[in-house]
């Protein structure tokens, strides 16, 4: 049983026959087809002959973390902290939430960062650096203070307080700037002080070509645990995870492990929506002007081509969720038991505003991408002490609507 990567470069996406060697890992996307007004990524190759057909069973292989998946991820050169293995949990009518908050820094990101932070101890680096306000921050300190590398976030004054605790706590050196600053200086720390990008560095976010590899492990505990369904929805901001759930279903259809990809459903906050756009006038990336949202987690004025190719290679559909629609599945989610960012709610949200004539066949996923503790406003809300009197308790149990 083959337990090593079996990843054999670097291929752009704009044109498949375009390839590179797997290192060093290219920041900026494909230098050939990319240019001032576009920017395309690269995702990485496998010698798929070598791949054997108990791939999802994965006898004689790690049963949990991105190990378990390491022949058909980039070389995972950094220690893991058990990412992976989130649970797939039915709520009701055929539709199943991917509980992506119960990862080590309670969302998606860990399973990127496991592959990026590899590539950064891989080549040697003496850290990462990366811009983000949110869940990608603080997964990069963690992953980086695991792998003993230092971490420098370019985040936001607002960012939420559980997320400066995290960065906080994993010793980061966090230097809130405003956005337009972000990427330039993620640029020159790389280049002035030889730490590893691993977010993204050009126009319309190509990323780091190791990083959405890691999201192909949710397609493959998906067909692992469930099978086949007929549709995935994803929240989505620039679209790597939507990319990588695809590629990782169309890689299991390609080694004959799965009879169908299934649809893909973007599910962009209504207030910007650049992919949902793109895609309406048929153009690989776009920019928007965004409206304010609370879900600050997916607020992106640009999009990916990455997304575009998830969409589209899935015969899927990009939906744009408005702010009540994601408050109202995130109170559904809690009724069930799970407490989820409001941006994590988008995937339910696409799912339960579809038009009433849009049938989509089952079993249906909603990948939920992060806890509630994320949220901008958590720990606003505080108590006010009760009248221990029982008059008083029963009078409140009852306004409730519990009655003995």
């Amino acid at each position: 049983m083959t337990t090593i990567s079996l990843a054999t470069g670097q291929r752009s996406l704009a044109d498949p026959d375009i390839g590179y060697p797997l290192w060093p890992p290219l920041t900026h996307g494909c230098p050939r087809t990319s240019s001032d007004t576009m920017s395309y990524p690269l995702e990485i190759d496998y010698d798929y002959t070598r791949v054997t057909s108990d791939f999802i069973t994965g006898q004689g292989r790690p049963r949990s973390g991105l190990d378990r998946w390491a022949p058909l991820l980039p070389p995972l050169a950094a220690p893991g902290l058990g990412e992976g293995g989130t649970p797939l949990i039915e709520i009701g009518d055929g539709v199943y939430v991917k509980d992506e908050s119960r990862n080590p820094t309670w969302s998606h990101k860990d399973r990127l960062n496991r592959c990026t932070v590899s590539a950064a101890v891989a080549v040697g680096a003496p850290g990462v650096v990366v811009a983000s306000s949110g869940n990608h921050g603080a997964s990069a300190a963690a992953y980086a203070a695991r792998a003993g590398l230092r971490c420098v976030v370019l985040g936001s004054s607002e960012v939420p307080p559980a997320v400066a605790s995290f960065l906080s706590a994993y010793g980061a050196v966090v230097l809130p700037v405003e956005t337009a600053h972000r990427w330039p200086l993620t640029e020159r720390i790389a280049e002035e002080f030889g730490f590893h990008p691993v977010s993204n560095l050009t126009q319309f976010h190509t990323g780091h070509a190791f990083g959405p590899e890691g999201y192909k492990t949710v397609a493959y505990e998906i067909a692992a645990d469930l099978g086949e369904p007929g549709a995935v929805f994803v929240p989505t901001g620039y679209g790597e995870l939507l990319f990588g759930i695809w590629k990782g279903f169309a890689e299991l259809h390609r080694l004959g492990l799965v009879s169908r990809v299934p649809r893909l459903f973007s599910c962009e906050p209504a207030a910007g929506g650049p992919l949902a756009s793109a895609l309406r006038q048929g153009l690989p990336a776009t920019r928007v002007d965004m409206a304010d949202t609370e879900a600050y987690g997916i607020a992106c004025p640009v999009n990916s081509y990455r997304g575009v190719r998830a969409i589209t290679g899935s015969e899927g559909r990009a939906l744009t969720v408005d702010d009540e629609a994601m408050h109202r599945a995130q109170a559904e989610l809690a009724g069930q038991g799970l407490w989820v960012e409001l941006s994590s709610a988008a995937g339910l949200a696409g799912l339960r505003t579809l038009p009433d004539d849009e049938t989509v066949e089952g079993p249906v996923v909603c990948v939920t991408t992060s806890s509630g503790f994320k949220d901008t406003h958590v720990g606003d809300h505080h108590l006010t002490p009760v009248d221990p009197s029982w008059d008083q308790v029963r009078a409140r149990l009852r306004a409730a609507g519990i009655r003995g």
